[in-house]
């Protein structure tokens, strides 16, 4: 079982950067893939991006391709992802998560999730 703490989130201005941190308990970090979601109010929990315990290659949703980077650090149990070029419409709650798969992308469940961290981009 693995526990997420996220922390970074806040208020910035459009074009903007901000630095998601997730931190987790436990000593088998990294046997987990981890991943960052959001959900905007009125809307469904969307993949943003992934981070594979095998290899650490990631993966990103088309919307925040160039834009965001997702690392981790294994020594430190954390996982981290980097915003920049924030737009309006990336204002959401973002969630940490993992699963204990190789597989990075969404089409297997990610089964573990920390209690999220407001992001605001204001135009």
């Amino acid at each position: 079982q693995v526990q997420l703490v996220e922390s970074g989130g806040g208020l910035v201005q459009a074009g903007g950067s901000l630095k998601l941190s997730c931190a987790a308990s436990g000593r088998t970090f990294s046997t987990y893939t981890m991943g960052w979601f959001r959900q905007a109010p009125g809307k469904e929990r969307e993949f943003v991006a992934g981070i594979s315990r095998r290899d650490g290659s990631t993966y990103y949703a088309d919307s925040v391709k160039g834009r965001f980077t997702i690392s981790r650090d294994n020594a430190k149990n954390l996982v981290y992802l980097q915003m920049n070029s924030l737009k309006p419409e990336d204002t959401a709650v973002y969630y940490c998560a993992a699963k204990y798969s190789d597989v990075v992308d969404p089409t297997t469940k990610y089964n573990h999730w920390g209690q999220g961290t407001q992001v605001t981009v204001s135009s």
